[in-house]
């Protein structure tokens, strides 16, 4: 299994419903997409204060490499990126095999 980590930074003009909807496109993706076995979407509630400016987190389940490999060039994946990109400030992506 493949753990893909986002770290996100929206725009302090982003609004709400815009989040929202963005939320619920990537919870949308394992029914939409082959490969993605879950996703988790969180808002930061650490006290340490060691957040840098992100404040939400999504954490997508890919079965493997393959189900990777065919959710990054996927249309879906495109259709995420536009509701993503306007509001996005900065983001960290980063992946593991667990």
């Amino acid at each position: 299994m493949i753990r893909h980590i986002l770290l996100i930074k929206f725009k302090s003009t982003a609004e709400t419903n815009d989040i929202n909807m963005l939320k619920a496109s990537f919870k949308s993706m394992p029914s939409k997409v082959e490969g993605v076995h879950s996703v988790e979407w969180g808002l930061n509630d650490s006290p340490e204060g060691k957040n840098k400016g992100y404040t939400h987190a999504v954490v997508m389940n890919f079965v493997d490499n393959a189900g990777r490999d065919n959710y990054l060039p996927h249309p879906e994946h495109d259709e995420l990126k536009k509701l993503f990109r306007p509001i996005l400030e900065d983001i960290v992506v980063f992946d593991f095999t667990i």
